[in-house]
């Protein structure tokens, strides 16, 4: 048997350099794989890694950065025109752009296709952490689409230029997260043609029952709370709501709780998770309402004696070990995020298919 498989083995070696030999087969199979593999790199988005950031003093300067290995060059582009551009890597600054409701950058490889992006942050007179949920990479080089879906904070304070400025970026679906306490408290803003829709996470649910008298009681709340949000029979409900409404795919959908941070911290995580966004850049996406939300905590933490607001810190920031949390309970209830998106929300493979279709580019 072992000199039947050598001699086997030599046959099929000999048939393929039999057909290496044969003039112009080598070379057309050569070619065909050339061809098939030079495709796949014009139609594949080479940035491992790019971001758009608006100055703080909002007077038209942007910072560009990037990556993109192996590109030789790179060309920036705003309002039909290049305005700067480098290597494959690199950070530049753009300043003097006129003002927009959002200004656009197109970053134009020496092959490959190019990406659009614009800041993340959607700046607001009513809210603070207003966000486009996309612009991330995923784990197999694709990019979430931008100007698609959006998270955000309470509504109940926009203004009329607010409002004007979300119709014109076409947002034309609201879910509101919040319990009807809140919701009462403070009834949303939607922008004009907009429907709006409820989908409360707790509904009433005795979660957090009381308020906590240390630090590490605020904490284990919020811990809890995020449990409660993967397994939770109203949080199901709630983000089983969400996420068929982002099935449609007709884009311009927005969804928000109070503070933008928690309930809307785990829907923004379980669909940049479903979409194959790296654990890694979700956490950074999830942490960054801290920032955007620092000016806002610490005016609202500064209202309170000082040994009260070092109990309650925990609750207006959020930390990786919330969401860690959320994380492990999807593991322990259901075994794997394909197991919560099916049991809990009732996305099955060929759902998360057309999520991905529908959102991704490259």
């Amino acid at each position: 048997m072992r000199n039947t498989k050598s001699l086997q083995i030599t046959a099929a070696t000999a048939a393929a350099v039999s057909v290496a030999l044969i003039p112009g087969v080598a070379t057309s199979a050569t070619a065909a794989q050339t061809h098939r593999a030079t495709a796949a790199a014009l139609a594949k988005i080479p940035f491992t890694e790019a971001t758009v950031t608006a100055a703080p003093e909002e007077d038209g300067t942007y910072t560009i950065a990037w990556k993109a290995p192996g590109i030789r060059h790179v060309a920036i582009r705003a309002n039909g025109s290049t305005v700067a551009g480098g290597g494959s890597e690199g950070s530049v600054t753009v300043a003097g752009l006129p003002a927009a409701d959002r200004q656009w950058f197109t970053l134009t490889p020496s092959h490959g296709r190019p990406l659009r992006l614009a800041d993340r942050l959607i700046k607001l007179e009513g809210t603070v952490n207003f966000r486009d949920v996309g612009g991330y990479r995923t784990s197999d080089g694709h990019w979430v689409k931008m100007a698609a879906i959006y998270r955000s904070d309470s509504l109940d304070k926009l203004t009329l230029d607010d409002l004007a400025k979300l119709e014109r970026l076409s947002v034309h679906t609201v879910y509101d997260l919040r319990m009807d306490s809140e919701r009462g408290a403070a009834p949303d803003r939607v922008p004009a043609g907009a429907t709006y829709m409820v989908a409360d996470v707790l509904a009433g649910a005795d979660v957090f029952p009381s308020m906590p008298t240390t630090a590490d009681e605020a904490e284990q709340g919020m811990i809890d709370l995020e449990r409660f949000m993967v397994s939770g029979a109203t949080a199901k409900t709630a983000y089983k709501k969400v996420f068929d409404g982002l099935e449609s795919g007709d884009g311009g959908v927005l969804f928000h709780c109070t503070s933008g941070k928690d309930r809307t911290g785990w829907q923004n995580a379980a669909l940049l998770t479903a979409l194959g966004v790296p654990r890694s850049t979700v956490m950074a996406d999830y942490l960054a309402s801290n920032a955007y939300r620092a000016e806002a905590n610490a005016a609202s933490l500064g209202q309170l004696p000082a040994e009260q607001a070092a109990i309650y810190k925990p609750l207006v920031y959020v930390q990786p070990e919330y969401l860690n949390a959320g994380y492990q309970e999807v593991e322990e209830e259901y075994g794997t995020f394909r197991g919560y998106l099916k049991e809990a929300v009732g996305m099955d493979a060929r759902d998360v298919r057309a999520l991905k279709q529908e959102l991704l580019v490259g």
